[in-house]
């Protein structure tokens, strides 16, 4: 269990504050007037998700979370009572599921068989890490209207795992597309 001092509480950083693990998301130390330095920050609760506002002054140090990883694999979804069941890469026998709530909205964007990290503190689930971009394609995609190409406006596409993107109009059903999991944009297309 490694300490951290005031000035080593930097973004992408895991801390334990209050019994809680959280997640740094922005960090800046600076000094008002003649005062000691500050390292004002923004945290996001793990468990919760809520983000709060921290100052950490000169004496202060905090523990650094021990955030252990796992790579799970996804392998379907139950829509009907919202679940999203995956396994162990080495044993499919070993079944778990989490909520849309729990796991976030990137799972629309991953295919079965996609392996994604579990990210977690102790044996609570603190979040989960996904693949940057995935490339899908598109099963659905309402036609152009002539003339319309000048405007640069977008559609509302399906891809093959039922998620809902923006595209720009030149997207047709059955092109492959780059999205980004991050934000869920459209980012280009890659093929056919």
């Amino acid at each position: 269990m490694s300490m951290l001092e005031y000035n080593e509480v930097v973004e992408r950083k895991y801390i334990v504050l209050d019994g809680a693990p959280y997640e740094v998301i922005t960090s800046h130390v600076f000094r008002k007037q003649q005062r000691k330095p500050v390292n004002a920050t923004k945290l996001k609760n793990l468990i919760s998700g809520k983000v709060t506002e921290y100052s950490f002054h000169v004496s202060e140090k905090v523990e650094e979370a021990e955030i252990d990883e796992r790579e799970i694999k996804y392998l379907y979804a139950n829509e009907g009572k919202g679940e999203y069941w995956f396994c162990l890469p080495a044993d499919p026998s070993k079944r778990f599921s989490f909520t849309e709530d729990q796991i976030g909205h990137q799972i629309k964007l991953m295919k079965p068989n996609t392996v994604i990290t579990q990210l977690m503190w102790g044996d609570k689930t603190t979040g989960f890490k996904f693949p940057p971009m995935v490339e899908l394609k598109v099963t659905e995609a309402p036609p152009n209207i002539k003339g319309d190409s000048a405007t640069g406006g977008n559609k509302v596409i399906i891809v093959e795992t039922g998620a809902n993107i923006n595209a720009p109009l030149f997207i047709n059903e059955g092109d492959v597309i780059r999205i980004n999991t991050e934000t869920g944009e459209y980012r280009e297309r890659v093929g056919k």
